[in-house]
């Protein structure tokens, strides 16, 4: 497993290759800048206890494991294993705000966004796996 440190030198070089060294190589991503959209959208709605803290934890694994996957070797079993973790993510939010909807508990304004964010989070996570 790589230090922390070992990682950032691999993103930066990564970086440095395209001249620009203010972004890691997952930040450029659509899916990530998404995910991230919905991670704000988490974090500023009125959303119950109960759920509250699974809907933090699935929303921050989805950042989370993109970032690491895109980390290991492109087409490698390692990164797609972390892919396949951060699409579970996605569709466990996407259920915990239907649950949300359901039950009443959010406005239907957060809910909706919140569903065409992940939709198309699944869809590009998808096909991620699929390379």
């Amino acid at each position: 497993m790589k230090s922390n440190t070992q990682e950032v030198n691999v993103n930066a070089q990564q970086s440095a290759r395209t001249g620009d060294l203010t972004y890691f190589d997952f930040e450029r991503l659509d899916v990530y800048r998404l995910a991230r959209e919905h991670l704000a959208l988490v974090a500023g709605t009125a959303i119950p206890p109960r759920l509250r803290d699974q809907l933090d934890r699935a929303s921050d694994s989805i950042l989370l494991n993109i970032a690491e996957g895109m980390g290991k070797p492109r087409g490698s079993r390692d990164r797609a294993r972390f892919i396949r973790i951060a699409l579970g993510s996605a569709k466990e939010c996407a259920c915990a705000w239907d649950v949300l909807a359901v039950r009443r508990r959010v406005k239907e304004a957060p809910a909706r966004l919140a569903r065409r964010h992940l939709l198309r989070v699944v869809a590009m996570l998808t096909r991620m796996v699929a390379l």
